[in-house]
Parts: structure tokens; sequence; C-alpha cells
């Protein structure tokens, strides 16, 4: 039975359609799990700096710590009581005292190609325009397409697909969970085999951030957290963490769990494409973040310190 009236807890998340879709998801899930009404669980939609910068590349103003920088000092301060986030949009490091709780059970993470002018990135005509902010999204293009131009195009889900529709660019990515939670997965013209373009670290789950020292909202959280999604962003962000990953550097990172079993595959990719390096690990899910920053720590030594160079 739902519990009387008055505000349990305080969510804070960004207020794009997406980001308060994926809200609504963890609302509904704790009501559910606790009985609470859903009501009772305040939605807090607080702008970042990455919603407001939308002229220059999250690069050259701080990097993707924009997405999350204004909910997690809202968080820190005791304004809200858990933040909500896509979790590809976290830096490795968190602010102290804050803590990745829970994740809700992973979405499908792949990337889609989406166009009006071809099916496929192979199809699309010589020098023509892939619209993306996204420097993991870039490279790879540009790996399997070197003579195709990339044009900035940012924006939440429905903005980059009106500008595709104005004509801004030939075609885009975007990340196939996003479209399924806003009920716009028929937008994608092909869905993009994992294995040939490796998702961003993190794709397709939601991850729930608290306050470290607040035992009563990580005991809520506990109860709606999908522990094979929790092993598998242990391994990938393991992964980005030795890597130091940001906005500047290309990667892709993709753990998978079966029978107690994790398999983890990452990658590095000049911004241009012209070179990449790759690396897989398999063991005991309970070794999962050691798992991915072995594989971090192998591709670092691998590609040496100028790979990144611009």
């Amino acid at each position: 039975m739902a519990q009387s009236s008055g505000i349990i807890l305080r969510l804070g998340t960004r207020g794009s359609p997406l980001a308060l879709a994926q809200a609504r998801m963890v609302q509904q899930a704790l009501a559910k799990a606790h009985g609470f009404d859903p009501e009772q669980i305040a939605i807090e939609a607080i702008r970042t700096s990455g919603d407001r910068i939308q002229d220059r590349p999250l690069a050259d103003v701080g990097g993707k710590g924009l997405f999350t920088k204004e909910i997690e000092e809202a968080l820190a301060a005791g304004a809200i009581d858990l933040a909500v986030h896509s979790s590809k949009d976290m830096p490795t490091g968190l602010p102290p005292g804050l803590v990745l709780s829970a994740f809700m059970e992973r979405e499908d993470p792949r990337d889609v190609f989406i166009s009006r002018k071809a099916k496929s990135i192979a199809d699309l005509p010589r020098g023509a325009t892939v619209g993306t902010a996204s420097l993991r999204r870039q490279a790879m293009v540009k790996r399997n397409r070197p003579d195709l131009t990339i044009v900035p195009l940012r924006g939440n889900v429905e903005t980059r697909l009106r500008k595709l529709d104005e004509g801004v660019a030939d075609a885009t990515l975007l990340a196939l969970a996003g479209l399924k939670r806003l009920g716009l997965a028929d937008a994608a013209t092909a869905v993009l085999d994992v294995n040939e373009f490796l998702p961003a670290v993190g794709q397709g789950a939601i991850g729930i951030e608290s306050r470290a020292d607040d035992a009563r909202t990580r005991e809520l959280l506990a109860a709606i957290n999908h522990a094979d999604t929790f092993s598998a962003l242990a391994a990938e962000r393991g992964f980005l963490a030795v890597l130091d990953g940001s906005c500047r550097t290309p990667i892709g990172g993709h753990a998978t769990i079966s029978g107690g079993r994790l398999r983890f595959r990452g990658m590095v990719v000049k911004p241009d494409g012209s070179e990449a390096f790759e690396a897989t690990r398999e063991g005991d899910v309970r070794d999962a973040g050691q798992l991915g920053a072995d594989a971090g720590a192998e591709l670092k030594g691998r590609a040496g310190p100028d790979f990144f160079s611009v």
C-alpha cells in the first residue's frame, strides 16, 4: 500500500525530454519497489552548463562533466537526494562525497545511423556530411569512411533530428537507447552492430548518484539496482579511468555478462580515424573493475603517450 502524501525523495536531472523520461523511469521503479506514491518522489529539472553551451564543442569548454556539474552541486548541497544521469555523460571521477549507488537495467547499447539520403554509412555518397558532436562517433565514421565530412551537431535528440530534416547534415548517429525511451526508435535508418561500431562507455545505462553518507537513500536505491549492469559499468568505467577518458579522447568500451562471466572489449581511436587499438578481457564478474582497468592499461601502453596529440 502506498504511503501517505508528502515528498520522500527529491530527484535531480537535466531538463531534456530524454533526461525527464529517464527520471520518470527511476521514479516509477522506486515507487513500485517501496510502495510509494510516485508523486512522493519529486523530479527537479536542473539546467547544466552543457545544456546552456550549444555553440562550441564540449571538449573546448570543459568536457562531458558539464552535463553533470550543476546537478552534482545540488546533490552535494542537499537540495536533492539523488541524481539521475545518462551514464555515458558521466566523468570517471566523481566529486568528493558522491557515489554511483545504482544502475537501472541497461537498454540496447547500440548506435543507430539516421539519414534521409542513404541506408548505411557505406551507402553515403563521397564527401557527404555526418553531423555529430561525439569524437568517438566521428573517429569511427572516419575510420570506415575517411572521405566523409564531419559537421558539429548538438542539442537534444529531437533537435538533432530536426536539424537533419533541415539539411544541416546528410546523416547523423544517435544512441538507440535514447530513441527507444522517447518512443522514436522508428527514426533509425539502420542499427549499427556493436562489433563494428563500439558504443560509448556506459551507453544505454541510467546511473543513479547519491551522497556517500546518505545511508537511507542508498538503501532505497539498492532495491532497484540491476546487478549485471552495475558490474558491466564497473568494467567500462574502470577502463575509462585508466585512459583518463575525456571529450578529447575517442574511446569505446562495452561489457557483457553471462553465467557469472564478464566479457569486455575496449578501443581507442585517433580523432581522424587513421589508427586504432583494441583490447579484450574475460573473467569472473567479481573482478569487473580490474578487468576493465587491465584492458585500459594495455591500450595505454600500446598506443603510447602521443597517440591523442592533435
